[in-house]
């Protein structure tokens, strides 16, 4: 996946509110900053009940006034790269996330680390969150799409592969949100993510994790479910 240069300069502050008084590209705004993970133009119109030729322009002009970043990579259509858009670094958020919440991440897990927490504490934790966000899909007829819905939901923009054979599933992940965390802390935020997945397939009861392999590992990092 590949970044590409922004067209131009950012807007002064008092010029945001100008690019953004359109309705159209308000609500385009708004779905990005909500959004954990970068969007292609089909899932930001599906969302929006908008045509892609619509909300293409307006993306453009996003771009180009310095408001969003995009990047390129190649699983969009045979011979056409495909454009992910997400609010460029320095973009306001308009108070949709807590600008305290990644400060007290680091802060969590620098004490994590110097009260020696393991990798091992790390799992043991992400499989209690696991296991209860697996509750919500009690009803769902199938543990690996329940997994996949959730870690898309999460912002981990997950990809499914077959593993060798009918009852193993590679997924691997195209965006981490927690990349920069665990540019840091790898051994615990990868540990936190490893429990989460495993806590998670448990919890479904027709699945485990029989592989995972962080970004140490391998890019992007991936997860083996094997279906019972």
């Amino acid at each position: 996946m590949v970044a590409e240069p922004p067209s131009s300069t950012p807007l002064p502050p008092r010029d945001v509110l100008r690019v953004l008084g359109d309705n159209t590209r308000y609500a385009i705004y708004l779905e990005l900053a909500r959004s954990p993970r970068p969007l292609v133009t089909a899932e930001i119109a599906e969302t929006l009940e908008l045509h892609p030729n619509t909300v293409r322009p307006h993306l453009d002009r996003m771009r180009e006034v310095g408001l969003l970043d995009v990047t390129t990579d190649a699983r969009g259509e045979v011979g056409r790269p495909q454009h992910r858009y997400a609010l460029a670094a320095d973009a306001p958020s308009l108070g949709l996330e807590p600008p305290t919440m990644p400060v007290l991440a680091r802060m969590v897990l620098t004490m994590a680390r110097r009260l020696g927490a393991a990798p091992a504490d790390a799992v043991a934790v992400g499989e209690l969150e696991g296991a209860a966000r697996a509750a919500r899909y009690d009803t769902a007829p199938s543990a690996l799409e329940s997994l996949v819905a959730d870690l898309d939901r999460l912002g981990f923009d997950p990809i499914v592969a077959e593993g060798g054979d009918d009852d193993t599933a590679v997924v691997a992940f195209a965006n981490c949100p927690f990349a920069e965390l665990a540019a840091d802390h790898p051994e615990l935020v990868c540990g936190l993510h490893r429990g989460l997945v495993a806590g998670f397939a448990a919890r479904m009861g027709d699945a485990e994790v029989t592989e995972f392999c962080t970004l140490v590992d391998r890019t992007p990092c991936q997860v083996t479910v094997t279906t019972r």
